[in-house]
């Protein structure tokens, strides 16, 4: 008898097919979500029943609710969870904090989350619903038996064309917003935004108009517009900041999108790390819907367009779109293969445009002033303006707004007011973001093609400064602990690159070992070529720049 090995992608596709047939309405994620919740895991018994109501296998679906930081059985039990990501890590915060929590919850009951979007003052964690920080934040949360919540708050101001730090529009701003949106053809406001040259915020830079051409262009009897909000890289809050003061821009930048692709459903997918943000989000798609401002013919037009808000359930991977939309699906969230690209087939097979927070929310200022007037604004091949996070590093941290091609220093001296202790390095655009010495802040400009040029990547434009005092190795071990604990594992590079990595500067700290550098290159090298997306392709940038830009200070770990 002969034997084959399973055709993994068609029984994705298969499983896709499935939970397209209940969609959004009666959706397999969420579903799967929602049982857990109760007693941190999804049960056998659950499980089971899922995988008969969507007729797709027991273990596709433990596959799936096994996968996420909160759906996975290692998290039962948990109470509240310490935020770990890279700005609370290099601020030296979380310690005392874990420490101040062990006065109120046994140890077994306190867990790790990644990153909770409270960069700009640290000590933060999460509990019951709601994120806090700030130093004192513990004593502050549970002295006297009190359960207070406060709103975090943090510096925002722009310098330049300000368009998405403005006042938040009114729902009768939104509404004429709207009126003009219905009033002009379709093609007519494709048209303005090409002429935008909008790049996506995410980190790849894709020319959004690009992507709704190809989606307008699909063939397809439904189509989807995917807000990708799982803001995960750490460091970064400025899609925090947009989906908690400015939610009218984003949501009204997805109704353009669908407007002029023909895609009729939203999907909001939200970062379960970000509770406040889930119910101000909420909030604004019932406050639309109250209104009569999204549903079925809205505003006696022939154009529909629904919401639905999703709330994932921690998974960094899941900023990649295709794994994001595997995730909506119920499936375990790996990597797609592309082509065929999301435009063609993308959720429940279907033709999808996926783009960030930051990059939906510049569509209304596009729409009413028209892309020229973008475009004016920036450099000549990015346009517009770029939101940057600055950490507690900072004398101002906050959300600054500044015109692409602005020094990187106005943004550290004169928006941040400089660092408030030595730095030695800013880690630019996430964990894959290229790690920038001081000595080059100088040189470099806020736009895609400066940071490109000189080796580094800007990317969602958040900043993690690298006190003088951590040492890089330390740094380097934990991008690849990060790397390793978020990957899907489809492709091997990542999969088991990332943990050699880790392991490589583990040991070299703890024992008398030495890296040997061709090998610790190739390493590097198939990562960055064999990887199947930016996650184990990316991690390379920012080790490479450590080793050329702190060669002296890595050396003792490393073979002469």
């Amino acid at each position: 008898m002969l034997f084959t090995k399973p055709n993994l992608t068609a029984m994705s596709k298969n499983i896709t097919a499935l939970s397209g047939r209940k969609g959004l309405a009666d959706n397999l994620f969420e579903k799967m979500g929602n049982l857990t919740e109760p007693e941190g895991i999804l049960t056998k018994e659950d499980a089971a029943k899922l995988a008969d109501e969507y007729l797709i296998g027991n273990a596709s679906v433990f596959g799936a609710s096994t996968f996420y930081d909160f759906t996975r059985p290692s998290n039962k039990g948990k109470k509240v969870f310490v935020c770990n990501g890279s700005a609370c890590l290099c601020a030296g915060t979380q310690q005392q904090v874990k420490e101040d929590l062990l006065l109120h919850f046994k140890a077994e009951e306190i867990g790790e989350m990644c990153c909770l979007g409270r960069c700009h003052e640290n000590h933060a964690f999460y509990y019951d619903g709601h994120n806090y920080s700030g130093k004192g934040v513990v004593e502050r949360r549970f002295q006297n038996g009190t359960s207070a919540v406060y709103e975090d708050r943090y510096n925002v101001a722009a310098k330049g064309a300000g368009l998405l730090t403005a006042p938040s529009p009114s729902l009768d701003v939104f509404r004429q917003d709207l009126q003009k949106v219905l009033a002009t053809p379709p093609e007519a406001v494709l048209a303005e935004i090409k002429t935008s040259g909008l790049r996506g915020r995410g980190g790849a830079g894709f020319p959004i108009g690009i992507k709704l051409e190809g989606c307008r262009n699909a063939q397809g009897d439904r189509k989807f517009i995917v807000c990708n909000a799982d803001e995960g890289d750490p460091g970064s809050y400025s899609d925090r900041y947009l989906l908690e003061k400015q939610p009218l821009k984003m949501l009204l930048g997805m109704v353009i999108a669908g407007y002029v692709t023909g895609a009729d459903r939203g999907v909001v997918y939200l970062r379960y790390e970000y509770p406040e943000s889930i119910e101000i989000i909420k909030k604004a798609i019932a406050d639309l819907q109250d209104a009569g401002l999204t549903g079925e013919n809205i505003l006696g037009s022939d154009f529909s367009f629904a919401f639905k808000l999703i709330e994932a359930r921690g998974a960094y991977i899941c900023g990649e779109e295709t794994a994001l939309l595997a995730s909506i699906e119920g499936q375990r969230p790996e990597v797609r293969v592309r082509p065929p690209y999301p435009v063609n087939y993308g959720l429940f097979g279907k033709p999808t445009v996926v783009n960030n927070v930051e990059t939906l929310a510049n569509l209304p200022f596009i729409l009413k002033n028209g892309g020229a007037a973008f475009a004016e604004i920036g450099t000549e091949k990015s346009k517009g303006t770029k939101l940057l996070s600055l950490d507690s590093a900072y004398n101002r941290p906050g959300i600054y707004e500044v015109d692409m091609g602005t020094p990187l220093s106005t943004v550290v001296n004169e928006l941040g007011g400089g660092f408030r202790r030595p730095v030695k390095a800013l880690h630019i655009g996430g964990p894959l973001g290229g790690l920038v010495p001081v000595a080059k802040i100088d040189g470099l400009t806020v736009d895609f093609e400066s940071f490109s040029q000189n080796g580094f990547l800007l990317g969602h434009a958040s900043i993690v400064s690298v006190p003088e005092e951590f040492p890089m190795v330390a740094y380097l071990e934990h991008l690849f602990a990060f790397t390793a604990h978020e990957s899907c594992g489809k492709c091997f590079p990542c999969r088991i690159g990332s943990v050699r990595g880790k392991e490589l500067l583990q040991k070299a700290q703890q024992e008398d070992y030495k890296i040997d550098r061709e090998l610790f290159t190739d390493l590097l090298t198939t990562l960055k070529t064999g990887s199947l997306c930016a996650l184990g392709g990316g991690i390379p940038l920012p080790v490479f720049n450590a080793l050329e830009y702190f060669g002296e200070e890595l050396a003792p770990y490393f073979e002469r």
